[in-house]
């Protein structure tokens, strides 16, 4: 795969800040992607999306299969257009929910060595999702970074479970990337218009097969590598070691993508021990829950360039529809510059959410998303050193 799409300007203990290259231009990293599940981060237009400083976005295969469909993305000439979005995307493979969907319920479906068989939850119509086919689809879709499927497993999985996903992810990635080159062939793409392709490592809680994971996917050769799998254990805890070893195995010239990472506190974890890419619900989520980011008075100068320190605690939350904002005129964050903290105060986000009116979850998103924009510009700069947390 092309070298040159990764730039690498500064690696200083662990932390890593570079420039990656896509079809759709350049981005600064390391950065966060909000999730557009369905092809629209819910309840926030474009535009406001370009004010509070998002470049990336990541959709969703397993939903665009069910809904819109492929035949709709083909007419529509891919997602970009379809949403009107002219910045890079990045689709994940839809194989995380997909198997979520059929360990819950296994009446829904079935793994098998050659893929997925699962029923819709809209319609109960089968489908099918094997490694050729989640590419086939992601170019339909026509995103600029591209995740092959691979075989996730509860991190309390046994060890043989492991390898067996271990093993399966490796060959599911030969497959990817075998079926990725016929449609650039297909496609008559160049270095410069085709998409990104990135491979997922598994391996649970264990180092070895983490290694081993790496390794052959190296050998594979992708564009970029992602930690599969939970970066916390099922206990809630975040694994260091392991998040700390697999970027280890990684190649250094290669952008690194931590898959559903995660809360402000994990995203700063693991940019300290070496990866590049982020995505989660999170922002958006809480902030239609009524939940809202905010740094601490001293967090800047937690970040600050000329300090070596980083502790926890560089940043609250709070439930802007508890009673005691109920006559709080001021505004939601003094310090933000995003138009929600700039036009209302936390006393009418209160009654936004009190009422059940729409703009409150909106404008309780839209800050979280730039809080979480905030966070990324404070890591990107070149000269951070942040201990480990």
């Amino acid at each position: 795969m092309n070298n040159d799409i990764f730039t690498l300007d500064q690696k200083d203990s662990g932390t890593r800040c570079g420039t990656l290259q896509t079809r759709r231009g350049s981005i600064t990293t390391p950065f966060f992607m909000p999730d557009a599940t369905r092809a629209s981060v819910r309840g926030l237009t474009n535009k406001q999306l370009h004010s509070i400083g998002v470049v990336s976005m990541v959709v969703n295969t397993y939903h665009l299969l069910l809904q819109p469909g492929v035949d709709l993305l083909q007419k529509s000439d891919g997602v970009h257009a379809l949403m009107q979005w002219d910045e890079p995307l990045l689709s994940d493979s839809g194989g995380y929910q997909v198997y979520s969907l059929i360990h819950r319920n296994a009446k829904l479906g079935r793994i098998t060595e050659n893929g997925a068989e699962f029923r819709s939850v809209l319609d109960g119509s089968l489908h099918v999702l094997t490694p050729e086919r989640a590419m086939q689809a992601q170019f339909v879709i026509g995103t600029d970074m591209m995740v092959v499927l691979d075989d996730p497993r509860p991190t309390n999985a046994s060890r043989s479970e492991h390898e067996k996903a271990v093993a399966r992810t490796i060959r599911w990635a030969q497959l990817c990337k075998d079926e990725f080159k016929n449609q650039i062939v297909q496609g008559k793409y160049s270095d410069k218009t085709r998409p990104l392709l990135f491979a997922v490592v598994q391996g649970g809680p264990y180092n070895d097969l983490r290694k081993k994971c790496a390794d052959a996917l190296i050998d594979i050769d992708f564009d970029g590598y992602s930690f599969g799998g939970r970066h916390i254990d099922h206990k809630g805890v975040f694994m260091e070691e392991i998040v700390a070893h697999t970027a280890a195995c990684l190649p250094i010239d290669k952008p690194r993508f931590a898959l559903g990472v995660g809360t402000p506190e994990d995203i700063v974890r693991c940019h300290a021990l070496g990866w590049d890419l982020f995505d989660c619900v999170i922002p958006t989520r809480e902030g239609r829950h009524g939940r809202i980011f905010v740094f601490n008075k001293e967090s800047q100068m937690k970040f600050d360039v000329e300090s070596e320190n980083f502790t926890d605690g560089f940043y609250n939350t709070f439930n802007i529809k508890n009673g005691k904002f109920k006559e709080d005129f001021t505004p939601i964050d003094a310090r933000c510059d995003c138009y929600a903290c700039e036009n209302y105060s936390r006393a009418y986000l209160h009654h936004l959410f009190r009422v059940g009116e729409p703009l409150g979850a909106q404008m309780a998103s839209l800050h979280n998303l730039r809080f979480y924009m905030q966070l990324m510009d404070l890591l990107q700069k070149k000269s951070m050193k942040l201990k480990k947390i």
